[in-house]
């Protein structure tokens, strides 16, 4: 079996860790009038630059139906049967352009997966795929592992301004402006039956919202709890780090590799995100 994801999952493998097993297809930014195919035209430290010499605010695009279509027919002529990974369908049209663009391919075996979350924690199941797929295991243990693995993850992020989320749509206009005038600062999970944005809380300082995050997960594991987990930022690392270490002092965490989130998600939070997947170490358990 193939791997299709796109770059919102966040998958923190580097080429020679994906081979020739996961094909990453690129989310779309658009600035002031360009278009650029994150990771090929653009890469997030560029982003940020653009974006802090403008007043201009980004948009974003799914990879078109044709685009999924092309990588599906090109990996169907050696191999017909694909997993197709997304982020999730209530926060993008990724989805519906994979299904579309897999109906157009009737000589290949897509399955579309809808993750119904976002970035390391969508990609924790792109990683669960490739694990399965590896050991030799059945297209249904696959799909099962993923489904487990998608159970057990959640992930919570917070943020300093909220422009790009009203900009983009993600939160009502109305609550982000009495929320920006107020200076609140939201901690935002993912929730998992439509795959949507939801606000958790909010506090008036960064520094409050990434304890805040802690608590959210401590509702959820007793401290001390075994948990996997990994910190992401758009471009604050010095949050990233706050994140981490609370999130350590607090939870017995087996911890991969801090990063920056896709640059089209980092588009709909602004530089200043940080957020973390997590789950119950247990869940991984037996698993590739």
């Amino acid at each position: 079996m193939q791997i299709v994801t796109d770059s919102g999952t966040d998958l923190f493998l580097n080429a020679e860790q994906r081979g020739d097993q996961v094909h990453i297809v690129p989310l779309v930014v658009t600035l002031e009038g360009r278009s650029y195919r994150e990771g090929l035209d653009i890469h997030s430290d560029e982003l940020y630059r653009l974006l802090a010499a403008t007043n201009s605010l980004p948009t974003t695009s799914q990879p078109s139906a044709g685009e999924f279509a092309e990588v599906y027919r090109r990996l169907a002529a050696t191999d017909p049967d694909i997993l197709s990974i997304h982020i999730s369908s209530g926060l993008s049209g990724t989805i519906n352009a994979a299904q579309t663009g897999a109906a157009e391919v009737p000589e290949a075996n897509v399955t579309v997966i809808d993750t119904k979350t976002l970035s390391a924690a969508s990609g924790w199941q792109v990683e669960a795929a490739l694990r399965g797929i590896r050991a030799g295991w059945l297209k249904e243990q696959v799909l099962a592992l993923v489904a487990r693995v998608g159970d057990a993850t959640n992930t919570l992020f917070t943020l300093n301004e909220l422009k790009y989320l009203i900009h983009g749509g993600r939160i009502s206009h109305m609550k982000g402006l009495i929320a920006s005038m107020l200076n609140l600062k939201p901690m935002i999970g993912v929730e998992k039956a439509r795959g949507m944005y939801e606000q958790r809380g909010q506090t008036r300082s960064f520094k409050g919202a990434v304890k805040g995050l802690v608590d959210l997960i401590a509702r959820q594991h007793e401290p001390g709890s075994a948990l996997r987990a990994q910190v992401l930022h758009a471009q604050n690392p010095e949050g990233a780090d706050m994140l981490h270490q609370e999130v350590d002092r607090r939870f017995a965490c087996t911890w991969l590799p801090e990063g920056q989130i896709s640059l089209v998600l980092g588009a709909h939070t602004g530089p200043s995100l940080v957020g973390v997947a997590y789950a119950p170490l247990d869940a991984f358990a037996g698993t590739p």
